[in-house]
């Protein structure tokens, strides 16, 4: 029996999930993305897992969407068009589940993160790269302009450096990919899970309800128009603050003493 696409381990609060196709660099195949969007589902489910990382087996984080299967496709009597279609559908539907989640997501990457991969890494809340890890939306070089990737990657930098991304279909490496706003943290390769998973249990260890009710209000609010955002996070503040568990955070700050959470 072959392995499974998707691995998962829980170390303590925190969910390690594994792209299991290191002989594909992790491509995203039409059974990874299910294999993917369950697994989020899983965890959206799971109260006891306060942070994720994703991240994928061998040298590659992931290559994008599998070509060799896309151009299978167009042995159908319409070229293609309904499995492509149905494709890029099945894709955003689970590329949209991360931001989603309760629980804040961060990638993992070492190697390429290119085309859809990219697009992956760049769709959730933080992303941890190796040294030498290479980040691209590189489309453009074989005639498809990376359309869906744009998508998350215009949420993460500036337009100009998505454009250029883009247009020029060039890696970018990881430093400068952090001085641009998409990565968070650089770490070398044999530091990489270690510096993913402490990044993982800083974000755990606080209080499970605020950090859900901040992400959601997070991503809402960028999509809003200044005095709408003020608005959402305004109820936001006010929903935290009627929490018991923030009023005896806010006390035990005053009283200069660990608070006592459940």
């Amino acid at each position: 029996m072959s392995e499974p696409l998707m691995l998962r381990e829980d170390l303590g609060a925190v969910a390690v999930l594994t792209m299991n196709a290191p002989s594909r660099l992790n491509a995203l195949s039409n059974a990874m993305i299910a294999a993917l969007s369950d697994a989020f589902d899983a965890i959206a489910a799971d109260d006891t897992v306060r942070a994720v990382i994703l991240r994928g087996a061998g040298r590659a984080f992931c290559a994008g969407h599998d070509l060799r299967e896309m151009q299978a496709a167009r042995n159908a009597a319409d070229g293609g068009e309904a499995a492509f279609a149905a494709l890029f559908a099945h894709c955003a539907t689970m590329m949209q589940k991360i931001p989603a989640l309760p629980q804040p997501v961060i990638a993992q990457v070492q190697g390429i993160a290119t085309a859809a991969g990219c697009q992956l890494a760049a769709s959730c809340d933080l992303i941890v790269a190796a040294t030498d890890a290479r980040f691209g939306v590189n489309g453009v070089n074989i005639g498809l302009f990376c359309s869906t990737p744009m998508v998350a990657l215009t949420r993460k930098v500036a337009p100009a450096v998505a454009f250029e991304m883009l247009t020029t279909g060039e890696f970018m490496d990881a430093p400068r990919a952090q001085a641009v706003g998409l990565v968070n943290r650089v770490a070398q390769i044999e530091e990489l899970p270690d510096t993913a998973l402490a990044l993982a249990r800083s974000i755990a260890s606080k209080l499970p309800a605020a950090i859900r009710l901040g992400k959601a209000a997070f991503h809402t609010q960028t999509g809003l128009d200044l005095p709408s955002a003020y608005q959402t996070t305004g109820k936001t503040m006010v929903q935290n603050l009627m929490r018991d568990d923030t009023a005896e955070g806010m006390s035990a700050f005053i009283e200069k003493r660990t608070p006592t959470w459940g």
